[in-house]
């Protein structure tokens, strides 16, 4: 079992939960955190976590929560189990919706996280293994999915989305 928090540096808990469910396919994932964004509790329910708690709900939840995945039982209380009831009630499906409703890649995801964090493209590249030229190309691609002009719109989307912390 992997108890992971959304707001971590470089590799966020998005990033990671994707990265332990590819690899470890049997692993739970309990996301612990202080965010409760819709789309980030749809991104990470379709990264492969399998339970959501929220830090404010820690002192009567976390327990019950680990005991929950560790028995292969998902564990999802208060506004997680809202949007995904409101997800099976609009079809059945957890989707997104809205302007950013095409979703970014995890890499331009990670882009954008490194990006919010004041990273410069050629730091980014370092720190990714990847040429400059191809975080370009994600920083690109991630700017028209969210139709963002500016780097300081891409910081704000990220702060707004809790990809970063402000």
């Amino acid at each position: 079992m992997a108890v992971i928090d959304l707001s971590m540096p470089e590799l966020n808990g998005l990033e990671a939960t994707r990265r332990i469910r590819q690899s470890l396919p049997d692993t739970e994932v309990l996301i612990f955190t202080m965010h409760e964004s819709e789309e980030l509790i749809r991104e990470v329910l379709g990264a492969g976590a399998r339970g959501y708690l929220l830090k404010s709900d820690a002192v009567r939840q976390l327990i019950p929560a680990v005991e929950s995945l560790s028995q292969k039982k998902p564990y999802f209380a208060g506004r997680v189990s809202e949007v995904l009831l409101d997800g099976f009630l609009k079809g059945g499906q957890v989707t997104l919706e809205g302007p950013a409703a095409e979703r970014l890649t995890s890499r331009e995801r990670e882009v954008v996280q490194l990006l919010a964090e004041g990273n410069s493209n050629k730091q980014i590249a370092r720190l990714l293994d990847l040429s400059v030229k191809t975080v370009e190309t994600h920083r690109t691609a991630a700017m028209r999915k969210l139709e963002l002009n500016s780097l300081p719109d891409l910081v704000r989307y990220a702060v707004r989305m809790q990809i970063i912390q402000a």
